[in-house]
């Protein structure tokens, strides 16, 4: 049976959970926010299936790409509203246009991350953007399996790890499965996430409001109501100095979308503790299900430093990079491409990363201070703390 004791050897992808047949795993949240699994062992009848689907316990064999792509949308309109180079969008029609389904992370109206289908291109648009936060990806594998032996066409988009646990789930491959995931740089603590958006987004964007308005006082002011969140926005800085942005209505802003708070990415308090590798999961210091590991067909990413190999491509609307991993993927119709060697892109972007810098200190010490600070005075106590630890350290050698 599945039974955590090295945390860093549980990515969450709930394929255990969704394979039991005695449905005795649960889920389990602990002091970080992060989701592990627990078994009823009262229940277990030790068919160890959950360890045979569990892609940290049956590690896949590297794969390097078939092809390496710079791409972009050609419609300006759907590119903009993406986080880099507008492809999912295209790949989601497509598999609209087949009566397929779409599987992709959205928001809740608790600002709560999870994976859902779309049947729909209406239901397909809360599905773009980055969202910097593990999803919840529910019951969607067994939703997946459903479909397929329905006679659907389905695309599922995730990260390497919850694609690659969905492929141990099924347990064969499908022709008219997609499988999507992206250049991931490690996905960071719902509960971090949940306590910021709770707890101080709001206030921070009446703040960011009423700072530009001296006649009403923070003090009278009312908080905001949050209508959207974009990790990655380019409408206000472009795509490479891209901003985290807060758009909702307040007394001071009446309209509904309008941007309460925007913020650059090296500034927000969430995106720099993100950024520093601070809360991420701790399988993620490890991965085991990148370098073409997860079995997807596609896998997608921004194409950083893209200047240095061609200095004419990028235009700062975005740019995908777009990794084959399938001999038989067709791209969809709708896209500027460019090939370029993998091993030449490999090293100018860091998301191939198998492992993030971890300072166990740091990291225990923010978890600490996040219980009675804000985020932004916890990131600083814990950096600072960690600095003088590992200097008294040195003094003692």
């Amino acid at each position: 049976m599945i039974e955590i004791v090295d945390k860093q050897l549980c990515c969450g992808c709930t394929a255990c959970v969704q394979s039991c047949p005695k449905h005795c795993i649960s889920l389990q949240e602990d002091k970080e926010g992060f989701l592990y699994p627990l078994v009823d062992k009262n229940n277990c009848i030790d068919c160890h299936l959950c360890e045979k689907v569990c892609p940290f316990l049956n590690v896949a064999k590297d794969k390097k790409p078939i092809v390496t792509l710079a791409a972009y949308n050609k419609n300006e309109q759907e590119r903009q509203i993406s986080s880099s180079g507008g492809i999912f969008i295209l790949l989601a029609k497509e598999t609209l246009n087949k009566g397929g389904v779409i599987f992709g992370a959205v928001f809740d109206e608790n600002w709560k991350v999870k994976h859902v289908y779309a049947e729909k291109l209406e239901e397909v648009y809360p599905m773009l953007q980055s969202k910097y936060v593990q999803s919840d990806v529910g019951t969607t594998y067994q939703e997946v399996e459903r479909f397929l032996k329905s006679g659907r066409y389905v695309l599922y988009c995730g990260t390497p790890c919850q694609i690659s646990g969905l492929n141990r789930f099924l347990k064969k491959k499908y022709a008219k499965l997609t499988l999507v995931d992206f250049l991931c740089h490690g996905v960071p603590s719902p509960g971090v996430w949940k306590k910021y958006v709770a707890k101080e987004l709001p206030k921070a964007a009446r703040s960011a409001v009423v700072g530009k308005n001296t006649v009403l006082s923070l003090s009278l002011s009312p908080v905001p109501s949050l209508d959207g969140i974009e990790f990655r926005d380019k409408t206000q800085r472009g795509w490479k100095k891209f901003s985290f942005v807060v758009r909702g209505s307040s007394a001071l802003k009446a309209d509904k979308n309008s941007v309460l708070l925007s913020d650059n990415h090296n500034v927000n308090p969430y995106m720099k503790g993100f950024l520093s590798d601070i809360y991420l999961r701790p399988s993620c210091y490890q991965c085991k299900c990148k370098n073409g590991r997860s079995g997807s067909d596609l896998t997608l990413g921004d194409f950083w430093c893209v200047e240095r190999l061609d200095n004419k491509i990028d235009d700062d609307k975005g740019l995908s990079l777009l990794l084959v991993n399938n001999a038989d993927f067709i791209l969809p119709a709708g896209l500027y491409t460019k090939e370029f060697q993998y091993d030449d892109v490999k090293v100018l972007n860091g998301g191939f990363k198998e492992s993030h810098n971890c300072n166990t200190v740091v990291r225990n010490l923010f978890f600490l201070f996040y219980t009675y600070f804000k985020l932004n005075r916890s990131l600083k106590y814990s950096f600072f703390m960690g600095k003088v630890i590992q200097k008294i350290r040195k003094l003692w050698k």
